[in-house]
């Protein structure tokens, strides 16, 4: 019989695994009655996926909203259908030649400040967007071809950190809905010769990061108890401001009440706690505006 099981798993997930097939994963380990992920990673990538167990289901979509960092690797000269490894070639062009390393290292930098701050990228066919309900990437299979809007993203960082000619890998830092691969394949089209993604790991989402992570070979063999894996459920939410209330204003919140707070007045959305101490001590989220605070998603306090 599955069991409730509240918190945050921190996983690196594996290549070939989808997110789907890793949130069931974890939670048959816990024998957790509810869990979710934050935001899907292709079945080709690797690397940081938060899983939410019990409550913490209800603060998924706070990290949805938040920028993510990744190491991509990018095969220049061959482009493919899915724009990665995954998909089928479809075009091989000439690498354009270089007299020496120097040369290669420079042309390649100066393709980035073209991918940096503010810019619109097409969303791929091979997406999980929806257009008359049904996902572009079925359009895609059926060899459908539809016109898509550019999006606004913005790319807070981007760099090389090795070059392996015809390959190169990138650290990016970007803003949610950044396709990576529409990201490789557009650099590739900027120097003359194509290019698809070969590897991805995600290592931070928001503020957590991939070193914080576990394999699911470690939570599946047990070799600590499954406790040790499981950070509570505010661990989704730390970039948040956070506001301590009284044990009667916290009743209050926890029938959906408003409550003034004799506070200077801000905009934001808050984490709160009751004034008792940790670990049972928060409440959920709300919204804090002009010196009163509405509740908005609130954890269950019943076992």
């Amino acid at each position: 019989m599955s069991q409730r099981v509240d918190g945050v798993v921190l996983l690196d997930k594996p290549a070939g695994m989808s997110s789907q097939g890793a949130v069931t994963a974890v939670k048959r380990a816990f024998n957790a009655n509810k869990a979710g992920h934050t935001g899907t990673l292709d079945p080709m990538a690797t690397g940081l996926l938060p899983i939410c167990l019990g409550e913490a289901t209800k603060y998924s979509q706070d990290l949805l909203e938040a920028d993510k960092s990744y190491v991509a690797k990018i095969r220049f000269g061959i482009k493919t259908d899915t724009g990665d490894a995954e998909g089928e070639v479809i075009k091989e062009l000439t690498l354009p030649e270089f007299a020496d390393s120097s040369e290669l290292s420079l042309a390649l930098d100066d393709l980035l400040p073209g991918f940096s701050g503010l810019i619109k990228q097409v969303p791929p066919m091979y997406s999980a967007l929806k257009r008359d309900g049904k996902p572009l990437y079925e359009y895609a299979r059926e060899g459908v071809e539809l016109e898509r809007a550019p999006r606004e993203i913005t790319i807070h960082s981007i760099c090389w950190v090795d070059i392996n000619w015809p390959e190169a890998t990138l650290e990016v830092s970007c803003s949610k809905g950044t396709y990576i691969r529409v990201l490789a394949e557009d650099i590739g089209d900027k120097l003359g010769c194509g290019a698809h993604l070969v590897g991805l790991r995600r290592t931070e989402v928001g503020h957590l990061n991939l070193s914080q992570a576990f394999t699911l070979e470690n939570i599946q063999s047990k070799i600590q108890e499954l406790s040790a894996y499981v950070l509570p459920i505010d661990a989704l939410l730390q970039s948040l401001p956070h506001l301590t209330v009284d044990e009667g204003q916290a009743k209050r919140l926890e029938m959906g009440q408003r409550v003034p707070l004799n506070l200077p007045p801000i905009e934001a959305l808050v984490r709160i706690y009751r004034a008792t101490a940790a670990p049972h001590n928060f409440i959920g989220t709300g919204d804090w505006r002009s010196g009163v605070l509405h509740p908005k998603r609130l954890i269950s306090q019943s076992q």
